[in-house]
């Protein structure tokens, strides 16, 4: 392998042979190299390009982590409270406490090297789709429901967790589990919800599936009364609810979910309810900038963001060095859709014959 300075003095060689009226080509065999080695070192601009060949030796960048640093994340990402935790939450939480130690894309390179990394995929690929679409600049404008069956203590027999949730904060600001599926039951959760939520006829939209519970009578009449507008999936479409679905999945996958079964309706009620204050409060969601779905219901994120981003850019201002652009967006989002329209390709124009 030829190093750059070698490289470098080589070229320089070359070009002062062919200046003084030598051939390139006999310059570069008096050197022992072919002139398409030489074309290959040479860039466009006349400087010398690296080595990027994955045997030969690269320096090590100036920029590059200490070892103690290395060992620093190792040990910080090995605490109780972060062992359980991949970096993109890690990250977020040492800002929060004003550490900052490295990006996340320096976490991951440093557990997979050490072997901490380990991924957890079951969830199945999604389906493109064209659902309806709605748009949310603020809380109670946009929320989304459904109902999950919940194992009972025999197979064959579940509980059912009535859901509403938030899309704008990603809050649950319903919930309730019975025994049955039913349309009165439903516009109960909705009242509730409502109420706890002094709404006081405020416009929402309220997107759900198209099962029976969702478009029965007596909880289309209740939605009318609140001042609720229904929103429906598409027939035959399983994802146009996604974000509860995704969320069902995010409860399911809980740790201390009891796979095997509830004893009893009110054991899978008091599961539920200690889940929902989790997170509510707790949960940095990753969809939120890793902020709880509480603080983004009450506007408490803003201040929590700032934070973050006085955090980056004191740690860029130290060691300017390892920054090769702008430090992270921890920018707040103030418009959340359901299912955004995606931009399709433009396709070329065809000539007319």
């Amino acid at each position: 392998m030829i190093s750059i300075p070698d490289r470098q003095e080589a070229v320089a060689l070359i070009d002062e042979a062919v200046a003084a009226g030598a051939r390139r080509a006999p310059a570069c065999e008096e050197l022992g190299i072919s002139g398409r080695t030489y074309l290959r070192w040479v860039a466009d601009d006349g400087t010398v390009k690296a080595d990027r060949r994955p045997e030969a030796a690269h320096p090590t960048p100036s920029n590059a982590l200490s070892e103690e640093e290395r060992e620093r994340i190792v040990e910080v990402s090995c605490q109780p409270q972060f062992a359980s935790l991949p970096p993109s939450q890690i990250v977020p939480k040492l800002a929060d406490e004003g550490i900052y130690l490295a990006s996340e894309s320096t976490f991951y390179r440093i557990f997979r090297e050490r072997k901490l990394q380990n991924h957890r995929g079951r969830a199945a690929a999604p389906h493109k789709t064209e659902p309806a679409r709605h748009c949310a600049r603020g809380a109670n404008e946009l929320w989304a429901w459904d109902i999950t069956w919940l194992p009972g203590p025999i197979v064959g027999v579940f509980f059912y967790l009535y859901l509403v949730l938030d899309l704008y904060s990603r809050k649950i600001v319903g919930w309730e589990v019975f025994t049955e599926e039913s349309a009165e039951q439903a516009a109960v959760v909705i009242r509730r919800a409502s109420l706890a939520e002094g709404r006081a006829l405020k416009a929402t939209v309220l997107h759900s599936d198209n099962g029976s519970p969702m478009k029965g009578a007596t909880m289309l009449e209740t939605l009318r009364r609140l001042g609720i507008s229904a929103s429906f999936s598409r027939p035959g479409v399983s994802d146009d609810n996604a974000q509860v679905e995704a969320f069902f999945r995010t409860l399911k996958y809980r740790p201390g979910y009891p796979s095997k079964g509830f004893s009893t309706n009110d054991a899978a009620r008091q599961w539920v309810m200690h889940f929902v204050r989790w997170y509510n409060s707790e949960y940095q969601h990753s969809a939120l900038k890793f902020v709880t779905p509480g603080q983004r219901h009450t506007g408490a994120d803003i201040a929590t963001l700032n934070r973050r981003h006085v955090v980056y850019e004191n740690a860029k201002r130290a060691k300017p060095e390892r920054w090769s652009g702008r430090t992270r967006n921890w920018d707040h989002c103030g418009v959340v859709w359901l299912n955004p329209v995606r931009e399709e390709p433009r396709q070329p124009l065809k000539m007319a014959a």
